[in-house]
């Protein structure tokens, strides 16, 4: 009986371990691809926002045909960082400041490019100014109904004036969706209601985008 088994036994562990490596492997290479393949799109994006514009005029008002034959990777990239350290440059002085403020106000008031300009306006500050307290902690809210809890992103403790339209103390949440934390909502709830993790905003984050599963292979290597 026993050797009988003994094939099916072997069989089983070697898929098993099969699979176990296929997994990690997954898990160690795809981060470090996808990673490669963004910034690589991410590249090209930028590249080419100047870098056509830059050939035709090489080729067509400087006369350097070569251009006109063959495009040249990186140019538009590196024009692009130009750009941004003069405009960096320009934004540290009297003109350069009252031309921003000109651009701002004209874009402020033009009726719904002002609210996309906004938007981006403030997701740029709070990821690039460096105020890392914008988002605070991560909370426990009843979400989207009583016994049912969704990982929230406390972002202030105090309402403002909306407070005064509300029933009880509370505070502004923003609630990530999954797999993409960078859309969601803003929910004001009540302070009594709140309840506090022991994790930091990373790890929230983690557990949002991997829909729960990093916590669960957490508590799997715990235990091998």
């Amino acid at each position: 009986m026993n050797i009988n088994q003994t094939p099916f036994h072997d069989k089983t562990t070697g898929w098993r371990l099969y699979r176990k490596y296929l997994v990690t492997g997954f898990l160690a290479l795809a981060p470090l691809v996808i990673t490669i393949f963004l910034l690589w799109k991410s590249f090209i994006f930028l590249d080419g926002l100047l870098g056509d514009g830059i050939n035709l005029i090489l080729r067509d008002v400087l006369g350097i045909s070569f251009f006109g034959k063959h495009f040249i990777p990186g140019i538009g990239f590196i024009a692009l960082l130009i750009l941004l350290f003069i405009v960096g440059f320009a934004a540290h002085n009297v003109f350069g400041q009252w031309l921003l403020k000109r651009l701002k106000l004209l874009m402020r008031n033009v009726p719904m490019v002002n609210r996309i300009y906004y938007a981006i306006e403030q997701i740029s500050a709070a990821i690039f100014s460096g105020k890392r307290e914008v988002f605070k902690k991560a909370v426990l809210i009843e979400y989207p109904r009583k016994g049912i809890y969704s990982i929230a992103i406390m972002t202030s403790e105090k309402c403002g004036h909306i407070q005064e339209f509300l029933p009880e103390d509370s505070i502004s949440v923003f609630l990530p969706t999954t797999p993409n934390p960078t859309s969601g909502f803003l929910l004001y709830v009540p302070k009594s209601e709140i309840i506090e993790l022991n994790i930091n905003v990373e790890e929230a984050l983690k557990l949002i985008i991997s829909g729960g599963t990093i916590s669960a292979l957490d508590d799997e290597t715990d235990t091998a």
